[in-house]
């Protein structure tokens, strides 16, 4: 099949690499137009636009996917089929009408569960043992189109959301191929979405990556892991804030010995470790990101910066 394929962010590219090895022909990608990044705040094209720039592909990055002029470039590419994979913008009925079989996405849960734009971070922040990913049809609904085909993927118990996005990223695109192959053929068809289940999956803030202390220790943990790299765990310590990489939970018989339990926000600071008091039992620090300063052990960060226990983050 002739294939348009949309993405943007490097998620995407196991996919774009898949898809290139396949027998389908890919004449071009649609992304979001190039942004300022770096310190200079520069214009760089996003992954998905540098992989097709270095390979030849023609690329497409209309501020806004109804805009005529790429209607009009869409129409004369004659997709059979537009493969997605984290794209970052609503499709119109305009667009999904133009390919032969429509716009397939690859989303990276088991729908009707996490719709939404973080499907993988709110599996992680909710303490899911089993997530996977779903290839669907694009409908103007929310990730509500009827699904081609799904796989499930364990959620370790010390899995970030980056860690796991990862390897969904590779199992996904594997997924989204046979299912191109499926189509192509005419041996596979979708199957609506059951009415039950359905849970959302908006987009995980700053403000909503703030650690707070109160809460159990499993659900501090579940907090920074699923925060873990985007948009990165924090807290306030001394005035400014502190980056936090995973922590790890401490069992009731390994606190203290004889020690009382930290409250919420205080910190202990051993020779080795750091921990910190949590609504239930300790977390210990890993790494931890000071400002204007490199990541680094949580340990070395006390040393440096002289802290004592019973000083607190919040």
């Amino acid at each position: 099949m002739r294939l348009v394929f949309a993405g943007t962010p490097s998620v995407a590219l196991p996919s774009l690499d898949a898809i290139a090895a396949s027998e389908h022909e890919l004449v071009a990608v649609v992304s979001r137009p190039d942004a300022p990044a770096g310190r200079g705040r520069q214009l760089v094209p996003s992954p998905v636009s540098a992989w097709a720039a270095e390979r030849g592909i023609p690329v497409l990055t209309p501020a806004k996917p109804r805009d005529p002029e790429f209607l009009e470039q869409l129409r004369a590419l004659e997709p059979d089929c537009a493969p997605v994979v984290a794209y970052g913008a609503l499709v119109p009925r305009v667009a999904l009408d133009i390919p032969r079989f429509g716009w397939v996405n690859l989303h990276f849960s088991l729908l009707p569960a996490w719709r939404g734009a973080a499907p993988v971070q709110h599996a992680v922040l909710h303490g899911d043992e089993i997530t996977g990913a779903s290839v669907f049809l694009l409908e103007e609904g929310l990730d509500t189109g009827p699904v081609f085909g799904t796989l499930t993927e364990p959620v370790g118990p010390r899995d970030t959301s980056g860690e796991l996005l990862e390897r969904l990223s590779h199992s996904g695109a594997e997924l989204l191929v046979r299912v191109l192959d499926g189509i192509g053929s005419g041996e596979i068809s979708a199957v609506p979405q059951p009415h039950e289940g359905i849970t959302t999956a908006p987009k995980v803030t700053v403000e909503d990556a703030e650690v707070r202390w109160a809460d159990p220790a499993f659900a501090v943990d579940r907090r920074i892991r699923a925060c873990t790299p985007a948009p990165g765990a924090w807290t306030t310590f001394r005035g400014e804030r502190l980056k936090l990489g995973p922590v790890t939970p401490l069992t009731a018989a390994t606190v203290i010995g004889g020690s009382p339990t930290p409250q919420p926000g205080e910190l202990v600071v051993e020779r080795n470790r750091v921990l910190v008091g949590t609504g239930t039992v300790p977390v210990v620090l890993g790494q931890v990101t000071a400002p204007g300063k490199k990541a680094m052990p949580a340990d070395a960060w006390t040393r440096g910066a002289r802290v004592e226990s019973g000083e607190r983050v919040s």
